[in-house]
């Protein structure tokens, strides 16, 4: 159990001791996990029900079907590959069981996964079967679990924690309170060398030239810039002009956001007083180090946190208004609210309560320290909400039709 201690500063005023470290899994490449996860990653959708197979065999495993992986191409295709070898090398994951239906593909995922150095397998289902395949990967499963069950957690330092966030069911709580204690606490552990991430490319129209002066160079404000403009002329593209209950949803709408603009503003609100230091391709690995970095992702929350832990981020933020219920089978993900409705009726879903913010009886640089104290014990092995409500929503990112 963490101790969280208080200092005492010369003006008076009482702030939190923030913590150097976490107890997390080192693995093989240096990076470190908050989870130990043995995934069953089947390559399309064809081999998902081998997948789970083998995960209904094997306890301590994980299956992630999902619906794509045939008759890709181009960007398309390359999204495709990036999202499952990303989701197999993320530090949460202590090792892989690779299914597919064609060897190429397959050999091909496992293959940069490997380049981690954690445990990696893959099986073809051509000219075997499923049966004869289900019987092997489930052999290859059982050591690989067997053997993650063993790894224990170590002290790391604060810096070993990529730490995403994305906003879901937002209304007026949202940009009130919910999102700037998002923002308070990348203010915070920024200076301490963790990677952050934030996206939602759609949701920041009306507020994207804004979010484009946060850019720490002239170089990423004009990536930043580049990549909305792409999303809004493929929206003028479809020659449409009505995105009535999508931006913004119905749920915003009922939560009191009138427009796309004041949803926008509100999800800025998460990044504080940052400046991103590059924009990334969906499911793209930051390489520039740490601080923080703008994600090109969908707004739909199962995908836009896919895409984040692809990018190898170990641990999730997610604000609410009106009460999203998201989780992901490797990322933990962390829900807050400011909304007092959203705690009382769905207490169930929210791990940090920051509801009074708007009575007062909070300010923010405290709301700051609880989501801080939220999320070093999900970092440290306790269950979210979503985990221990079974959400697992591992959702694919596809760009246009099949060929």
């Amino acid at each position: 159990m963490y101790t969280f201690t208080t200092l005492k500063q010369k003006s008076g005023k009482i702030i939190m001791e923030i913590p150097k470290s976490f107890l997390g899994y080192k693995r093989e490449n240096g990076r470190a996990g908050t989870r130990n996860h043995v995934i069953i990653l089947p390559v399309d959708d064809i081999s998902n029900a081998c997948a789970e197979a083998v995960a209904n065999n094997i306890k301590g495993t994980i299956a992630l079907p999902h619906s794509y992986g045939r008759l890709q191409f181009g960007a398309d295709l390359e999204l495709h590959f990036r999202t499952m070898i990303g989701t197999g090398k993320n530090p949460n994951v202590a090792a892989v069981i690779v299914i597919g239906i064609e060897p190429k593909w397959t050999k091909k995922i496992v293959d940069a996964i490997a380049e981690t150095g954690k445990p990696v397998e893959g099986f073809h289902i051509e000219r075997s079967g499923d049966i004869q395949t289900i019987m092997k990967a489930s052999k290859k499963a059982q050591e690989f679990s067997m053997w993650a069950s063993e790894k224990q957690r170590e002290e790391c330092p604060m810096s070993d924690l990529w730490i995403s966030v994305k906003c879901g069911e937002s209304d007026t709580t949202s940009g009130l309170a919910a999102n700037p204690t998002v923002g308070n606490l990348m203010d915070k552990l920024e200076p301490l060398g963790v990677h952050l991430c934030f996206g939602e490319t759609s949701e920041l129209t009306g507020a994207e030239t804004v979010c484009a002066k946060r850019g720490a160079t002239p170089e990423a404000e004009k990536k930043f810039m580049k990549t909305w403009n792409s999303y809004n002329d493929f929206i003028l593209k479809e020659a449409t002009d009505d995105l009535s209950e999508s931006q913004p949803t119905a749920g915003n709408i009922a939560g009191g956001l009138t427009t796309i603009e004041e949803k926008a503003f509100g999800n800025f609100q998460k990044i504080g007083t940052r400046k991103f230091i590059d924009v990334l391709e969906p499911a793209e690995e930051p390489t520039k180090g740490k601080g923080l970095y703008f994600m090109d992702t969908s707004s739909a929350a199962a995908e836009c946190v896919t895409l984040q832990a692809a990018a190898g981020f170990n641990i999730h933020l997610f604000p609410t208004g009106q009460g999203n219920i998201i989780g992901n089978p490797i990322e933990p993900v962390i829900k807050l609210t400011a909304n007092p409705l959203t705690v009382k009726t769905m207490k169930e879903h929210i791990d940090c309560d920051v509801s009074k913010l708007l009575s007062r009886e909070m300010n923010m640089s405290q709301a700051g320290d609880e989501l801080i104290k939220s999320m070093l014990r999900v970092a440290n092995g306790r269950l979210t909400c979503a985990e221990a409500l079974g959400h697992k929503e591992f959702v694919m990112t596809k760009l246009y039709r099949s060929a």
